[in-house]
């Protein structure tokens, strides 16, 4: 039975809650049995404290813990609120309105070509509100969950940064 290390394949199944303006936990997120999370570790793109809490564990241990902003996400930060001009967003001259709804998240890229996700806040008459902060940023977050399985990455994967086949990556 392999443990959680660097470069091996985990599969979890969690359920992710946040502390609320009113210092209750509200649960946002569950990967269940059939649907796991799986993911490379050391290679995944999440906290490194995510990844610090899994280190070791085994197949069939559970887990609880919580991740402070500084650990996670970072503090919400009010100049990720942007205003983008209208015509932005306009496609063959039109606007999507469907696309362009508050909460909404589209996909948008920086002047370096850098590739984000941001929300629409609100629709003004010349301008859109986006807001550029992760949506976990300045929460609490509370992961408890189990460790379903954990096995050697391919050549492939270890090559490519990401998990093949099932839960994984498609090519």
């Amino acid at each position: 039975m392999a443990a959680i290390s660097d470069k091996k394949v985990v599969t979890i199944t969690y359920d992710l809650s946040v502390t609320d303006e009113n210092q209750e936990k509200v649960l946002v997120e569950s990967a269940e049995a059939d649907s796991p999370m799986v993911f490379l570790f050391g290679h995944s793109g999440l906290p490194e404290e995510f990844e610090s809490q899994l280190d070791g564990k085994n197949p069939g241990d559970t887990f609880e813990f919580n991740l402070t902003p500084e650990q996670a996400y970072g503090d919400y930060d009010e100049q990720a609120l942007v205003e983008i001009p209208k015509e932005v967003f306009l496609i063959d001259g039109k606007l999507d309105e469907e696309m362009l709804q508050p909460g909404n998240f589209l996909p948008m890229a920086d002047n370096e070509g850098n590739h984000m996700q941001a929300k629409v806040v609100s629709i003004g008459d010349t301008a859109v509100q986006m807001d550029f902060n992760h949506p976990l940023a300045g929460m609490v977050m509370h992961f408890t969950g189990k460790v379903q399985d954990v096995r050697e990455a391919t050549a492939e994967e270890l090559a490519h940064g990401h998990v093949h086949g099932e839960g994984g990556h498609q090519h």
